[in-house]
């Protein structure tokens, strides 16, 4: 029988049920991820929102950093919202001293761009490959300062903080959002979830997708 997508939710810090709950509602079959086996499993990964520099110390700790690099430099379809953007780049404005990141986006992302969290916000964009505006919230979020040739700039702010920066991008397997796309409920919510699910993760009729 063939079934949708395993995607894993890294589940070390940041929203994880919230991301758990939209990649069931697309049709994908969600997985958290501590561990490495629990990442050998899954076809796809979501590295959520949070606060970017304990992700790293944590994944440090579960001995997650080397083969989750292994698995994205190797083709693993990678979802990163928010923090997760910030995981997924390859250089980092106003970060911590000698931060790390997992890296295989070929940005520059500036942290806490809109500012600390008295700076969040609520607002809606546009985004290539998505129907519709997409409700966008902003918590803490970086923006991209600047994305490699090889990356799809999708989404920019068009009104309020931040006109013209760029929130969203895909390069690859790699898509990545300044906002939260996994806040709110229902399909209409969770579009950012299908897109990935079904236009970036390989086609589920793939040999792994297949059940015993």
């Amino acid at each position: 029988m063939v079934t949708g997508p395993r995607i894993g939710v890294l589940a070390l810090q940041g929203d994880v049920p919230e991301h758990v709950a939209a990649l069931a509602g697309v049709g994908a079959r969600p997985l958290v991820v501590r561990r490495e086996a629990e990442l050998d499993a899954c076809d796809a990964l979501v590295l959520p929102g949070g606060e970017s520099t304990t992700m790293v110390r944590l994944l440090r700790i579960f001995d997650l950093l080397g083969p989750l690099r292994a698995r994205i430099a190797g083709g693993l379809p990678v979802l990163g919202t928010c923090a997760g953007m910030i995981l997924l780049a390859d250089r980092v404005l106003d970060g911590e001293r000698g931060q790390e990141t997992v890296g295989g986006l070929d940005v520059t992302v500036r942290r806490n761009a809109f500012g600390r969290q008295v700076d969040s916000f609520e607002g809606s964009v546009t985004m290539a490959g998505v129907p519709g505006r997409l409700p966008a919230v902003f918590i803490r979020a970086p923006w991209v300062e600047e994305a490699g040739p090889g990356v799809d700039v999708l989404a920019r702010v068009d009104a309020g903080p931040g006109v013209g920066r760029i929130v969203a991008v895909r390069q690859g397997p790699l898509l990545a959002t300044s906002f939260h796309p996994e806040v709110g409920e229902g399909p209409d919510a969770w579009r950012v979830h299908r897109y990935f699910a079904e236009q970036v993760v390989p086609d589920p009729a793939g040999a792994r997708r297949r059940d015993p």
